[in-house]
């Protein structure tokens, strides 16, 4: 079908009448939405939420998502960097602008109590039957992406320029962005003058918005320390060097990393996860691992941290006695994401214009308490585009208020209990995503 007519068709269905007359004013956009929502989007989101699927297993997710962005008159490419989706439509000229949605789910089996709550099992890439649960939201984020094409295409007269939307795999292994891009996505397709992406949050009320200005997600570094020690009796220590009590004296120290190397007011985190070491109770180990990851907002404290690691690794390990070739080994892995850092000037024209469409209380002021990560940097980054990554809430204000009231806690991100209100987050993702493009793609 030519594009032209399945974006008359689309104007059909997204509107609910005649296709002769797809424009619509500013103040009509959130009943569109409305419509859309109840005659497609809803029972789409409900397809999502029971059939998720493995970071880079993407298949059948992928396959849906092409579909629709097909039918709403984009030009779709597959496969690109493993599972991912590229869809493009052209509207004369002006800038090239993409917007982002992950697509996987977790290894996590749902105890929400929800009605649609996912049975679904899948053979991970180990070979291991495990149950998938779209425990981040990442429904929301898919199902927002097919309600913005279908928004964006029966209005192309409001705007000008390249749209291309972005369906990515892998982000919670955060291999996607990555694999995209090294599949040649800018050369393929052209770089974007402009790039969104949006994150429904549990922890933010429903109908509200996050958009900051600075960093709303941080880097992330997976770090390994391999200590060696000389193996002895337990009831000889003397006789040994033990790398239990070596790890546990760098556990401590790696702490005045941040206390006393980073500047007060600036963010980061090292924490120690997992500590293995030793096989019996009266065995002194000639060898420990600790598995650390590491958090910043910007480049320069991710090498400070880096540097604190290994001169604290290895340092403490002459304080033991340990000779040059047996001092701790501080190994980094490749598989690292630079902070989320929202352009200054992007990020100011869209908080403004969104105040002035949807209203002078529709941000979320909130201040971030963790430092969560995301792979979308690997798009933005090298080279630099202008990007602004926001929240939407997910959490109707009702729960929020129970649970300060002695109720059940709102469930986190990645817990089997983790539910959002799909209805109001779809709606608000899709309303702000189009008013966002359309103002950096205004004619």
């Amino acid at each position: 079908m030519p594009h032209k007519m399945k974006n008359l068709l689309a104007a059909v269905l997204f509107l609910g009448y005649c296709a002769t007359s797809p424009v619509y004013a500013d103040s009509d956009l959130s009943k569109a939405i409305d419509k859309d929502y109840d005659s497609h989007l809803a029972a789409l989101f409900d397809y999502f939420h029971r059939n998720p699927e493995l970071s880079t297993l993407e298949t059948k997710t992928a396959a849906r998502l092409a579909s629709e962005l097909r039918d709403a008159g984009f030009e779709v490419t597959e496969g690109v960097g493993g599972t991912g989706v590229v869809a493009m439509l052209k509207n004369g000229p002006g800038p090239l602008v993409m917007m982002r949605a992950d697509m996987d789910g977790l290894p996590v089996k749902e105890k929400s109590g929800l009605a649609n709550a996912s049975q679904a099992m899948q053979i991970d890439t180990a070979g291991k039957e495990v149950p998938v649960m779209h425990a981040c939201g990442h429904d929301v984020h898919i199902t927002s992406l097919v309600g913005t094409a279908r928004a964006m295409a029966v209005s192309q007269d409001q705007w000008s320029g390249t749209l291309m939307l972005i369906g990515q795999p892998a982000e919670e292994r955060v291999l996607g962005a990555r694999a995209m891009m090294e599949d040649n996505l800018w050369k393929r397709f052209g770089q974007p003058d402009y790039a969104l992406a949006f994150h429904v949050t549990s922890t933010v009320p429903t109908g509200k918005i996050s958009m900051v200005v600075g960093s709303p997600y941080s880097g992330a570094d997976t770090v390994d320390i391999i200590i060696h020690g000389v193996g002895a009796h337990g009831a000889s220590p003397h006789s040994g060097i033990d790398p239990v009590l070596l790890g546990s004296q760098i556990v401590i120290a790696l702490q005045t990393v941040i206390s006393r190397n980073l500047a007060p007011r600036e963010a980061g985190v090292i924490t120690v996860g997992s500590f293995h070491a030793g096989t019996k109770h009266n065995i002194i180990s000639d060898r420990a691992h600790l598995q650390l990851t590491v958090r910043n907002d910007n480049l320069e404290t991710r090498a400070l941290l880096l540097a604190g690691i290994k001169r604290v690794a290895e340092n403490m390990g002459r304080v033991a006695g340990l000779p040059e070739d047996k001092l701790p080994e501080v190994i980094v892995s490749e598989e690292w994401v630079p902070p989320t850092i929202n352009d200054t000037e992007l990020t100011q024209r869209l908080r403004g214009v969104l105040k002035t469409k949807l209203g002078n209380d529709v941000f979320y002021e909130g201040k971030r308490k963790g430092m969560g990560a995301e792979d979308f940097p690997f798009f933005t980054t090298e080279p630099y585009i202008p990007s602004t990554y926001f929240a939407i809430g997910g959490t109707p204000q009702a729960a929020f208020d129970a649970a300060a009231a002695g109720g059940k806690p709102v469930p986190s991100h990645h817990s089997p209990l983790f539910k959002i209100a799909p209805e109001p987050s779809v709606k608000l993702g899709v309303e702000a995503t189009v008013e966002a493009l359309q103002e950096i793609m205004k004619k």
